[in-house]
């Protein structure tokens, strides 16, 4: 008897599985990072627009004081930034209907476009790679992300 139980040896074989995976993540990220990081190494943007656009595009539109707050500025810093920003047509500023002395923020169309392409980069060569896969091996990375997805959601604060 080598003295290994088996709940050790199962434990030593998702320890060495959990490895390989980090590996593989690592090894995909590198492959595709070109693609998914082009957009944003040909942007004139400074960090703070890119922040200010991502927060948009996931939050929706909101008051100047609310997206200050949420993107770690001052309502003064946060003006010179949605002004450089409606200057190239990424933002707009509109009254709140329900307060006139409130300004809401939200992206332009032109915004909304920048941000997709800044998103679906990376998908393209992504979706050919999988394209390229049979419909057993696609089965299989379905499920597992699906698992995965099914694990993390349980995480996410609210979900349960």
């Amino acid at each position: 008897m080598s003295g290994v139980t088996m709940s050790e040896r199962a434990s030593g074989e998702k320890d060495a599985l959990l490895r390989r995976l980090l590996e593989l993540e690592e090894r995909r990220i590198r492959m595709f990072a070109r693609a998914s990081s082009l957009p944003l190494l040909t942007t004139t943007l400074t960090v703070q627009q890119l922040k200010l656009l991502v927060l948009l595009s996931l939050e929706g539109d909101m008051p100047a004081h609310e997206l200050a707050a949420k993107a770690g500025v001052g309502v003064a810093t946060l003006t010179g930034i949605v002004d450089r920003l409606v200057a190239r047509g990424l933002v707009r500023r509109r009254e709140d209907p329900q307060d006139r002395r409130i300004r809401r923020i939200d992206l332009s169309e032109e915004g909304r476009d920048l941000i997709t392409e800044f998103r679906d980069a990376g998908q393209r060569q992504h979706f050919a790679a999988f394209a390229r896969l049979d419909t057993e091996t696609l089965a299989g990375l379905v499920r597992g992300m699906e698992a995965l997805c099914a694990v993390l959601e349980k995480d996410v604060p609210g979900n349960g």
